[in-house]
């Protein structure tokens, strides 16, 4: 489905560029901004719909409590450092640099983590809008070991295909997601499916030429087309990218979900209320 890899300069074969027609720093709130929310940049990008970029030490940034979501799927994924997890299926643990936290929160979950054995973590949490047939199905949650990633070339797959290498998380649609590392001078080219025409690239650290500069704490959304993207590194530099089918159903947020329609939200609302006073019960809230 796709051909790309990393090599030192010289210049690819000539293509047109994908044209970057939005960017943004977001908005930060302590150890993370927020490149993206389903209220602004995710009716753009959807499926893709929030995307927190998180840098933090365990010292200044306890972590987050047990919170809800229904509706969606959110995948971490960490650069460096570690996070530790829990949530309301009874699963608890750490996830390291290099493993990626899949939790489908579909008709309603709760979920918590925080920074974990390691002095330092940097990463990525995006949410997907979940289609309507699966939006109130059952939890899914899924951590996977850093060798338990598939990876092709610099590319590691979170979400999808790439190349010879398939993730084993079952994407809701077609939709890939990708952690990428390249070396200053490197050149990589992404060639997206046929109808993976809604493509963002966001970076953590270094420089990126695509042809325009992008820099570390910058989201950037390409053109709608399949056509391929030239990433050329400037620095040292880690970034996510995804690229998708566009999600063809209105979001219908509430405080902590995204649904498809108001009677979809309310479903998921419920069930969430009926998890919070079993919490409660327990006293974990």
């Amino acid at each position: 489905m796709t051909a790309a890899h990393a090599r030192q300069s010289p210049t690819p074969i000539a293509t047109r560029p994908r044209t970057i027609v939005r960017r943004t720093r977001g908005n930060r709130h302590g150890p993370v901004t927020r490149l993206m929310s389903p209220g602004d940049l995710g009716q753009l990008l959807k499926p893709f719909v929030f995307l927190d970029l998180f840098d933090m030490d365990t010292a200044s940034f306890p972590g987050f409590g047990l919170h809800p979501h229904s509706g969606i799927a959110t995948v971490t994924y960490l650069f460096e450092g570690s996070v530790r997890y829990e949530d309301t299926t009874g699963a608890t643990g750490v996830l390291p640099a290099g493993g990626v936290e899949w939790f489908k929160a579909a008709h309603g979950a709760w979920h918590g983590g925080g920074p974990g054995d390691s002095g330092h973590s940097r990463g990525f949490q995006l949410w997907l809008a979940l289609p309507p047939d699966e939006e109130l199905g059952q939890v899914e949650n899924v951590y996977l070991a850093p060798d338990s990633v598939a990876r092709d070339g610099p590319a590691r797959v979170l979400v999808g295909t790439h190349g010879t290498a398939r993730s084993s998380l079952k994407a809701p649609a077609s939709m890939n997601y990708l952690a990428v590392r390249l070396r200053a001078g490197e050149f990589w080219r992404y060639q997206p499916a046929l109808d993976h025409t809604v493509g963002w690239v966001a970076l953590s650290t270094g420089r990126l030429l695509v042809p325009e500069s992008v820099e570390a704490g910058e989201l950037a959304i390409f053109e709608s087309s399949a056509d391929a993207i030239d990433f050329h590194a400037d620095a040292d530099t880690e970034f996510v990218l995804g690229s998708a089918a566009p999600h063809a159903h209105d979001l219908v947020l509430g405080r902590h979900s995204v649904h498809s329609s108001l009677a979809m939200l309310r479903a998921g609302e419920q069930q969430l209320s009926e998890i919070q006073r079993r919490l409660q019960n327990e006293g974990r809230l």
